[in-house]
């Protein structure tokens, strides 16, 4: 029989005044007291070089709860003073040394202590501390007595980690995956050989990358992934849309999200935007008309003097500032958003203020003083006033038509045609003088619209009520009408600011000039340029679409506080008059009726005595 057997046995019964662990069903030899290494004394970590370890507590040992309670220690279980409770009448410290058998009772006994379970957490002491040796062993960090207590805490907060929930994790979405999503529809083509030929027939599609190539000679424009995106961006809205004529417009940056501007021109007929606003005209004059009868009805309380400044209206569609339709993105891929016409009181009202963009269409612009509509109406607004100031094309590119020649003086000059025998300019000559560049976008008004409307003029039918009553009025509405520059005026009479040139032209390349493309910067709208070679010329706009400020901004102030009204005997308080007061009042108002209905009578018998 091998002396593990022997042990097993002839186990020694503890002492008499010591308690017996009883229930414990524990192995022959355990893990750590088969180490021949272990001493009486200490307890040795077995050495495994460079293999992982781990340690597991056995199953099979199990602890009555009530073995090490605190009741158990010291004195209070009759032990001598000093002996250990795991070894009962064993001193530490002292020489005297304990048979095998014995000291296999205190390893189980140290054992069923730790493995004791926290009526906290759950955890045991003996499984805690062979994670974290586990974790050592396998990791070995530097100077592991400095973090030992933080993997302790790591490994506690570990266990709480919910590993056997039915439910998927939730990761958070990255903002390139969205992209990637939006992106991926432009890269799916829709359509068999049908559409191949359809697409090799005469397009409304600008070539963006040939615009692109072109800009980037002089070091502007956008990346070539995000432009090939922008093209496609593009193909669909052309393909999905009654557009004849399409153009990268360009693109305006926000806070938060940027906008990509195309600016298109619909077919004839095939403009839902004529129809809507035909419509809404209708139904704000009929709610005019029903608020008008309503006030007449009621009883109607003072009214003001005050006639506020007429409304000036807008544009009509394909003409003046509204001459074209602009529609944007915040990215390439997400769904295009047409802009509403401009109103004159919109592109006033941006002149007189300097806001960023957000990159949200429905979000409000606050602001003094206070705009009429959110950043939709404000983004288009400055649309039109950048491209009343930018869009510039060679001298000669453009010509008047034969009906625009016959028209009488004074009129307004709103549309040109191509010149087919235009044969070009060298870039060298474009460059040394401005004279070469000419404005194709007609000018605006200070009053907001690119032909002046007289407000105050009358109708026939205001003037005939006007002659029957004949009634004097101050002719206070007549004004001078405003003109602006005509179109295809050349930029070498553009205004100053401060002595500040409104145009900077330079070649693409200084090394080879012959095959240089001539650039323009507008310095009045920082972001704008354009260029010419040969018979191709093209403008984009790339920047936060502010206008150039000489000075630092300054809000406009405040009106200046009114005058109070004159004070006089018909706003004057009036105390209440005394009782004695009132009966005077009455008795003088008395006889004042006396006497008139006496001077009646005497009137009546004069009247009688004559006849």
């Amino acid at each position: 029989m091998s002396d593990p057997e022997q042990a097993q046995e002839q186990e020694p019964e503890p002492a008499p005044d010591s308690p017996r662990v009883s229930g414990v069903g524990l192995p022959p030899a355990s893990p750590i007291g088969a180490d021949p290494r272990v001493t009486p004394g200490s307890i040795s970590t077995p050495v495994f070089g460079s293999t992982k370890v781990s340690f597991s507590s056995p199953s099979s040992i199990s602890a009555p709860a009530d073995v090490f309670s605190a009741e158990a220690s010291g004195t209070s279980m009759g032990l001598p003073p000093g002996s250990s409770v795991l070894a009962p009448g064993f001193v530490p410290g002292s020489s005297e040394e304990l048979a095998p058998n014995v000291y296999q009772l205190m390893v189980q006994n140290a054992k069923a202590f730790l493995l004791k379970t926290s009526t906290k957490s759950g955890l045991n002491l003996y499984d805690h501390l062979a994670r974290i040796l586990t974790r050592i062993l396998n990791e070995r960090p530097d100077n592991v007595v400095d973090i030992f207590e933080d993997i302790s805490k790591d490994m506690k907060w570990m266990l709480f980690q919910k590993k056997l929930d039915t439910l998927r994790d939730q990761y958070p979405v990255l903002e390139t995956y969205e992209l990637a999503e939006k992106h991926k529809a432009l890269f799916l083509k829709a359509g068999g050989d049908e559409q191949e030929e359809e697409e090799m027939m005469e397009t409304a599609l600008p070539n963006v990358v040939e615009l692109a190539y072109n800009f980037e000679q002089a070091g502007v424009g956008l990346s070539r992934d995000e432009t090939c995106r922008i093209y496609l961006a593009l193909k669909q809205l052309v393909e999905s849309q009654p557009i004849q004529k399409c153009r990268f417009w360009g693109k305006i940056l926000g806070i938060e999200f940027n906008y990509v501007i195309a600016e298109v021109e619909y077919r004839e007929g095939e403009d839902e935007m004529d129809q809507e606003e035909e419509a809404e005209e209708l139904e704000q004059e009929g709610e005019l008309k029903d608020e008008e009868e309503k006030e007449e009805h009621e009883d109607e309380p003072p009214k003001s003097t005050y006639k506020p400044p007429p409304v000036i209206p807008k544009e009509e569609n394909r003409t003046g500032t509204n001459k074209f339709s602009y529609l944007v993105c915040s990215e390439p891929g997400t769904p295009w958003v047409r802009l509403p016409m401009v109103t004159p009181a919109q592109i006033v009202a941006a002149r007189k203020i300097r806001k960023f963009f957000t990159g949200r269409l429905d979000s409000p612009v606050v602001s003094y003083p206070p705009f009429p509509g959110n950043e939709m109406n404000y983004l288009r607004a400055q649309i039109a006033r950048i491209s009343g100031g930018t869009q510039v094309s060679p001298l000669g590119f453009y010509q008047f038509g034969e009906e625009e020649e016959e028209e009488e003086e004074g009129m307004v000059r709103s549309s040109y045609e191509e010149n087919p025998e235009f044969e070009g300019i060298s870039s060298l000559e474009m460059v040394e003088n401005l004279s070469n560049w000419v404005h194709h976008i007609q000018h605006i008004l200070p009053q907001g619209r690119c032909v002046w409307y007289n407000a105050y003029q009358k109708s026939e039918e205001e003037l005939e009520e006007e002659e029957d009553e004949e009634e004097e009025k101050d002719e206070t509405g007549e004004q001078e009408p405003e003109v602006g520059p005509p179109l295809l005026t050349p930029l070498s009479e553009d205004a100053e600011i401060n002595q500040t040139p409104p145009w900077t032209a330079r070649l693409s390349s200084h090394l080879i000039p012959q095959y240089a493309l001539a650039i323009l910067r507008s310095n009045l709208w920082p972001g704008a340029y354009a260029f010419t070679f040969n018979k191709k010329f093209e403008n984009v706009y790339i920047g936060w679409g502010l206008k150039y400020n000489p000075e630092n901004y300054s809000p406009t102030p405040q009106p200046a506080v009114m005058m109070e009204y004159r004070s006089g005997p018909e706003i004057m308080e009036m105390s209440d008059p005394t009782v004695e007061e009132e009966q005077a009042l009455k008795a003088a108002q008395e006889e004042a009726l006396e006497e008139e209905e006496e001077e009646e009578e005497e009137e009546d018998e004069d009247d009688e005595d004559d006849d």
